[in-house]
Order: structure tokens, then C-alpha cells, then sequence
């Protein structure tokens, strides 16, 4: 029987994340091959990584048909140019699904089936709307075990306001500002594109061009622009685009690997696997999802929340973030939280972004040695809810000046 082995988060890339639909930039590209791009740029940034020791590639997808089906971990490890001996498999936990092949293979690596892994995901939404093709179960809404807009996203935000008076449209917009505001400032300071890997456009002309940075944000926010958008999911609502994650094609990879391969191959990681959970809330109020999916993590790690110094949380809605910080006492603007802006700026691809936290989250311990512990959490559609705990392997015990 092997020994359980550390589990590390080595590397991640990720490719620009660009408006869905016939006006973002990949509208002419396939789904599976944004999913190649992110694979070869972090393969190539890890070059003393030999493709044939990877064990195996876990990618996600919400919507597998189309250019996003074929057992993507397979397809998109062949395209990639890896040996054909490395296996690949694909994943769906909607929102969380790039989160959960990182979880599975770190268990893969920690139980010491796997040493080394891939694992990532890719969402066109522009190809592969949300709930497109889907056939929900009929005895969900004739035996009322779920409220038909239970699946539609924005109506479980707005009953996050519903059940949390004092979490008020006003407090949700100034979030929405603030993450365009720090996701402008990361730019401007160098902070994102070090982790893009640029990818070749074709527009709706045939021109071709190149995709380099995130295409949907939208610094000049204000307040007063916030609170005169429509409120889509219900008249006189609270939950408005500003205050949403925009529709977003993209794609994420990350190298994870135990740590007797990470001694042989000389690597050096940039994060730590602490712990992770995943936990289920009604679905008719998703949003909550993170909320006891990092209470469970926390109790598996023997931590606190005060033991967290950086907070990476996606901002699939503005009210769905300060919920979770309202539960643990923290501050709407606390500086420990999404500090270079979240999927309310840079958009949130489904099954992709759970790695494009772990990106920034690990970038930030760079920067940060009197940081020990960040958490990575996202809420999940039909009602789940997921986080991940990582430890800083930069951690020097000193306390910022």
C-alpha cells in the first residue's frame, strides 16, 4: 500500500477570457482547442516536466457536447501533443468543475496512484449556453423536490437578498465596482498577464489577431451607472449585470504533483493542498454553497477563519460573495479578498475558473511569505457549494510591516 504523499499545486495557466457570443473574440475558435492552449502553455512553461510522466488530465465542462464532448481530458491531451500513453477523462460539477478535477487528482496523487497530473477546465459559452440541450428530470418540479428556478442562476441570487435583508443592492453594487476597480489595477500593475497564454483570434472578417488579455472588463463603474441597470431576474429586483459574472469563453490547466516528484524533477511549487470539501445547500438558494463547504474544509484542516490570510472566492454574483463574508464577520472591502478582482471583472467561464483562482491565489503567495494559508471557494448550480485550502510554501513566519 503506498504512503500518503504531500500534494502540490506546481504551475497553472490560463487563456484570456473573452465575451460569449458572436461578438467576443472566440467566436471562431473551437472549445476543446482554448483548452490545448492553456495545455501547451503550461507544459511549456514546465518544460523539465517530461509528457509521459503525467499520470493523467482531468478537464471539466459544463456543457460536454459539441466541441466541448469526446472525453476532453483525452482529446485535449492528444491535440496538446503529449504521448498517447498519458490516459485523460473529462468531469462536470457545473461551476466547480475545474475545482473538482483538481480535487480528484490531488487525491489520485495523495493516495500515491498518481504522481504527477493535469487538471483544468473549459467553457465556450458563447457555443454552449448554460442549460443548452439539457433535459432536467420532470419529477423534479411534479414531486417538488426543486423549484423550477432553481436552475436559473440569478433567481437563486436574488433570494440571497431575500433571506439577507441587510445585504442590500447598494452593498452588492460597490462590490461589483470595487472588483472592476482592483481587476483594473492588477492589469495596469502586471499582476494577470504573466499566467495568460496568448491565443490566435479569427474575427467574423477573417482577419486574424491575437488574444492576450481578458476582453469583458469594465473599469469606468461607477455608482451611479450600477444603479440604473435592469434588474433581468425579477421587476424591481436587486441583481443586475453589473452585479453578475458576464457570459465568458476561456479555458484553465494546472500541474499538480506528489512530493517525491517534486524532488525528482526539481520542481518548485507554488502552492500546498491543505484541504478541500464540497457540500450541498437547497438549490433554490445556491449561492450559499461556499458557506459550509469552507466550514467543512476548515474542520478538515484544523483551522480557523481568522487562519486565512488570502481569500480567492468567484464572483459568480456580488450578493453570493458577501453572504459568505457576512457569515464569518469579514468586511465587504476586507483587503484579504479577491485583492486583483474576481469574475465580476474578468468573467467566469463555468467549469474553468476554479483553477483561475488557484492561479491568483498562488501568485499572490509569491508576493506574500507573511501569508501561510488562502482559500480558494466557489458556490455550485443545483445547490453545492466548493473550497479548497492551500498553505504557502514561501510562508516565512514574519508579520507584513
Amino acid at each position: 500500500m503506498a504512503e500518503l504523499s504531500d500534494v502540490f499545486f506546481v504551475d497553472g495557466m490560463r487563456t484570456p477570457f473573452g465575451r460569449a457570443g458572436e461578438k467576443g473574440m472566440y467566436w471562431n475558435t473551437r472549445a476543446d482547442d482554448l483548452a490545448v492552449k492553456a495545455t501547451i502553455g503550461l507544459m511549456e512553461r514546465n518544460g523539465q516536466v517530461p509528457g509521459d510522466r503525467i499520470d493523467d488530465i482531468a478537464i471539466a465542462a459544463t456543457s460536454q457536447t459539441g466541441d466541448q464532448g469526446l472525453t476532453l481530458g483525452r482529446s485535449v491531451g492528444i491535440l496538446a501533443g503529449l504521448p498517447q500513453t498519458v490516459p485523460g477523462f473529462a468531469i462536470d460539477r457545473m461551476c466547480a468543475g475545474a475545482m473538482t478535477s483538481v480535487a480528484m487528482m490531488s487525491a489520485s496523487i495523495a493516495s500515491g496512484m498518481y504522481e504527477v497530473a493535469l487538471a483544468g477546465g473549459v467553457e465556450h459559452m458563447g457555443h454552449h449556453p448554460i442549460g443548452a440541450n439539457a433535459d432536467p428530470n420532470p419529477r423534479f418540479v411534479a414531486e417538488r423536490m426543486v423549484d423550477p428556478n432553481a436552475l436559473n442562476m440569478g433567481v437563486t441570487a436574488e433570494r440571497i437578498h431575500d433571506r439577507f435583508p441587510h445585504l442590500t443592492k447598494q452593498r452588492a453594487d460597490r462590490y461589483g465596482m470595487l472588483s472592476q476597480q482592483k481587476a483594473q489595477a492588477a492589469y495596469e500593475a502586471g499582476k494577470l498577464q504573466p499566467d495568460l497564454v496568448p491565443v490566435a483570434i479569427t474575427g467574423a472578417d477573417g482577419a486574424w489577431g491575437l488574444a492576450t488579455e481578458d476582453e469583458g472588463r469594465r473599469p469606468e463603474t461607477t455608482m451611479e451607472g450600477l444603479a440604473s441597470l435592469k434588474t433581468p431576474f425579477r421587476p424591481h429586483g436587486r441583481v443586475t449585470a453589473g452585479t453578475s459574472s458576464p457570459l465568458t469563453d476561456g479555458a484553465t490547466m494546472s500541474l499538480l504533483a506528489g512530493g517525491d516528484a517534486v524532488k525528482e524533477l526539481g520542481l518548485a511549487p507554488k502552492m500546498k493542498l491543505v484541504s478541500f470539501a464540497f457540500a450541498g445547500v437547497q438549490p433554490e438558494i445556491m449561492g450559499i454553497g461556499p458557506i459550509p463547504s469552507t466550514e467543512k474544509a476548515l474542520r478538515k484542516a484544523g483551522l480557523d477563519i481568522a487562519d486565512i490570510g488570502l481569500f480567492e472566492l468567484n464572483e459568480a454574483f456580488a450578493i453570493q460573495v458577501i453572504s459568505l463574508l457576512d457569515h464569518f464577520g469579514i468586511a465587504d472591502d476586507d483587503p484579504r479578498v479577491n485583492q486583483w478582482g474576481g469574475a465580476i471583472a474578468v468573467g467566469h467561464p463555468l467549469a474553468a475558473t476554479g483553477v483561475r483562482l488557484m492561479i491568483q491565489l498562488a501568485a499572490q503567495f509569491a508576493e506574500r511569505p507573511d501569508v501561510r494559508y488562502g482559500l480558494t471557494a466557489m458556490c455550485v448550480g443545483l445547490g453545492q457549494g466548493g473550497s479548497v485550502i492551500w498553505e504557502n510554501p514561501n510562508y516565512d513566519g514574519k508579520k507584513k510591516k
